[in-house]
């Protein structure tokens, strides 16, 4: 139950916030598990170079940590202990070599350049890491700083009926450290956190016609619903109106441009592809988020994270420490590496066939690697002191390797690369002027450049 603020008449929403669900008794769009965000509208022009008004980005974060030791910088040279099972296979790429578990990648090594010095400096716990990958900085003081989609949501708005900023399937779940994660829009506020779909589209019942009005909603209610919108407009016209009353407001227009948007229906809608496409992908959750992730970026979401997976707990992922709860070195090579390696080389080749790599940038993040040292349970453990990113797309030239670690992949030996520099370099193939500054905590200005240094120009000379 809810009722709105009037001149009158100020009656406060049930709980005391306004929600999504409150607003629009949303049985269209919470049938599908779809969650609305909450956005303001698009920011004033100039803050994207010339010539990167197209660019997207594609963000695929590997929750769990992998291991850079057995998959992106193996140590074939190292004692047994360190370098693990599996070879080192050649690539496209004269740069660099990778891990047998993933021949696909091999292929299409030409197409993305490998960063091997990535590191922080925060707490070896996944949350730790997830906040500062995709923010570029540990939190501090109760300030929480946006995810670098939900800054690109802010800067450059939205350029379609879709939202601007998505991430799949759905927003990541527990770390373990009892931290935010960083997939929000921290101090931009609400307005930019990201629009989640909360459904696996791998499954066979998966669907989005309800981002169309169901046969039950008449026009006569989408009427009444605009009616509503008007009692929130005039109720800011007249006095100040809330925080909560200026959400509402985006979140009637958010959820009503998606509700009778032909081209957001048909984005999220997966039997538009052929089938030798999905397959193509790999008909499981991460393969089809990833097709979803090309095809929202076809429509013109500017920013999408996939969640590898959605928590580190209660299913199989890159947290290969060995033994039960957890994944095996096995469950690596039989399960994750298969998957993954099929649908990150199915994306990369699919947008470079559609003359869309140019223009979008697909970058792997993690929250930390593993030790270099396998465990008595033959697994590795958590380790942030060194790990390896990718980029591919987006201005960035493929086939390069960037930084170095030492001789058993422990710490960085050649030009170290911090979280700040990973979302510098994610903004400048945005082509986000790095002079910007953005609404900070309390009223003070806070510049892109307080995200961290420099990108990582060696990817893009």
């Amino acid at each position: 139950m809810f009722s709105f603020l009037t001149p009158k008449n100020r009656a406060v929403l049930c709980g005391g916030a306004a929600t999504r669900r409150d607003f629009l008794h949303a049985g269209a769009l919470s049938a599908v598990g779809l969650s609305l965000p909450q956005y303001a509208r698009a920011a004033a022009e100039g803050h994207v170079r010339p010539g990167h008004e197209n660019r997207s980005c594609i963000m695929i974060f590997n929750l769990g940590g992998p291991s850079h030791v057995d998959l992106w910088d193996m140590k074939p040279d190292a004692v047994s202990e360190i370098r693990g099972p599996f070879k080192p296979i050649r690539t496209a790429s004269d740069a660099f070599e990778i891990s047998e578990l993933l021949p696909k990648h091999a292929a299409i090594a030409d197409r993305f350049s490998l960063v091997r010095s990535c590191h922080h400096s925060g707490a070896a716990v996944h949350d730790a890491g997830w906040q500062m990958l995709q923010t570029g900085r540990r939190f501090a003081g109760g300030i929480q700083t946006p995810h670098a989609g939900s800054v690109a949501s802010h800067l450059l708005g939205r350029r379609t009926d879709l939202p601007p900023f998505v991430v799949l399937p759905e927003l990541m779940g527990r770390g373990g450290g009892n931290l935010p994660n960083g997939q929000a829009g921290g101090f931009l506020g609400k307005a930019h956190d990201p629009f989640a779909l909360m459904a696996d589209p791998s499954k066979p019942d998966f669907r989005v016609p309800d981002l169309l009005p169901p046969d039950q909603i008449s026009l006569a209610r989408l009427d009444r619903r605009r009616s509503m919108r008007q009692i929130v407009e005039q109720a800011a016209d007249e006095f100040e109106a809330s925080e909560d009353a200026r959400l509402l407001d985006e979140n009637f227009q958010t959820a009503y441009r998606l509700m009778t948007s032909t081209q957001a229906r048909e984005a999220f809608d997966l039997t538009k592809e052929p089938k030798q496409v999905r397959e193509r992908y790999g008909m499981n959750r991460f393969g089809q988020c990833c097709l979803l992730a090309r095809r929202l970026v076809e429509n013109g979401v500017r920013f999408v994270t996939i969640n590898t997976f959605l928590t580190v707990f209660d299913e199989i992922t890159w947290d290969i420490h060995g033994s039960k709860p957890f994944t095996s070195i096995e469950g690596m090579k039989d399960i994750v590496c298969p998957m993954y390696d099929q649908a990150y080389s199915a994306l990369v080749e699919d947008l470079v066939d559609r003359g869309m790599l140019d223009e979008t940038l697909v970058t792997t993040l993690c929250e930390f690697g593993r030790t270099p040292k396998v465990n008595p349970a033959g697994g590795r453990d958590h380790w942030p002191q060194c790990f390896t990113c990718s980029f591919a797309g987006g201005g960035v030239a493929g086939g390069r390797v960037v930084g170095a670690s030492d001789t058993i992949g422990g710490f960085p030996a050649e030009r170290p690369v911090g979280p700040g520099d990973i979302v510098a370099t994610i903004f400048e193939s945005l082509g986000l002027d790095h002079t910007t500054h953005l609404p900070g905590p309390a009223g003070r200005p806070f510049a892109l450049t307080d995200f961290g240094t420099e990108p990582i120009r060696e990817l893009f000379a």
